[in-house]
């Protein structure tokens, strides 16, 4: 077909190529850039620990500063919420060293450790079984039930949860009476296990029975989560304090030790500051007795249970049987 300038065109076939004035395809947008992009990747690196937590019971010993901040004790329940909702069943044992002090100083009560442990008169049991089941308790109850009816409180006495016989403390050689400081001898977790059952989070007040007589007994928190978490056959113990985790070499370093074994922990023992002695005890009692870990947190740090539960990282102490793998991520 002749054109007026003479030229032959051929079929229209809508090309659009470079000088025929067309613009070509329309540039695509940019991806959005999305600011919770990191969250989700938080949330990924926590799946293989999800996974491999589902179903198991950890069992909480909720202590120092955390006890006693507003915004810690408020995380706490957070964190042990989570847990719950996670898949997980936890298990709160608490004591309450500051409180009980604080209750002792209004009654004009004199407050004395020995060996760690808080040497406890008759009168001096009354405020710590008040403080404990009265005071802390019925606060961190109320905590957790913030996100759902989930905790409920009991006490060591209640369906003989804790039998105790009297303690005598080793203070350089000589046997030490601490009065009413009780050493559990026997555990019957029917009543726990059936709150786990229910989907409830239970907490639990350090107070024992006497396995002998009529006597109730102030029992360590971090003795009582360990005798517990065995009981239970618990995947782990986590114990929140007021420092990092165990120290190296302190007061020379302040380097943690992130990892060690049962055998390492025993050679320590002997040489660690009275205060850590009842923690680092009870995290051996629990990995000789089948739990699979036990870990020593720092509780001043907000979710510090997340953290060490949901994170490659992990924070604080862990000690683990002899034998335990190596190559096992923390």
């Amino acid at each position: 077909m002749s054109t007026p300038s003479g030229g032959v065109t051929g079929p229209d076939t809508g090309a659009t190529g470079p000088g025929s004035g067309s613009r070509g395809p329309a540039p695509q947008p940019a991806p959005r850039k999305h600011t919770a992009l990191p969250k989700a990747r938080i949330l990924i690196e926590a799946l293989p620990w999800l996974t491999r937590h589902h179903g198991k019971t950890v069992v909480i010993k909720f202590g120092g500063n955390a006890m006693v901040d507003d915004a810690l004790k408020a995380a706490f329940a957070q964190d042990v919420a989570f847990l719950r909702h996670a898949g997980l069943h936890p298990v709160v044992v608490h004591g309450g060293g500051p409180q009980i002090s604080a209750q002792l100083e209004r009654f004009g009560l004199a407050s004395e450790f020995r060996a760690g442990l808080r040497v406890t008169t008759p009168e001096t049991m009354d405020v710590v079984r008040m403080v404990l089941a009265g005071q802390v308790q019925r606060e961190l109850v109320g905590l957790l039930n913030r996100h759902g009816p989930l905790a409920v409180g009991m006490t060591g006495e209640d369906a003989h949860l804790m039998s105790a016989t009297k303690h005598y403390a080793d203070l350089e050689g000589e046997r030490v009476d601490l009065g009413r400081v009780g050493e559990i001898t026997a555990t019957d977790t029917g009543a726990v296990e059936a709150l786990l059952r229910d989907g409830r989070i239970p907490v639990i007040s350090s107070v024992a029975r006497s396995a002998d007589d009529d006597h109730i007994y102030n029992v360590n928190a971090d003795t009582a989560a360990a005798a517990l978490a065995a009981a239970l056959g618990a995947e782990t113990l986590m114990v929140l304090t007021d420092v990092e985790g165990l120290y190296a070499d302190w007061p020379a370093s302040d380097e943690v030790i992130s990892r060690l074994t049962e055998s390492e922990l025993e050679k320590l023992l002997p040489d660690l500051a009275s205060g850590m002695v009842p923690k680092m005890e009870g995290c051996l009692h629990a990995v000789r007795n089948g739990v699979r870990t036990a870990r020593v947190i720092d509780g001043r740090v907000q979710h510090a249970i997340l953290l060490e539960i949901f994170t490659d990282e992990g924070i604080g102490t862990m000690v683990v049987p002899d034998g335990h793998g190596e190559g096992e991520p923390r």
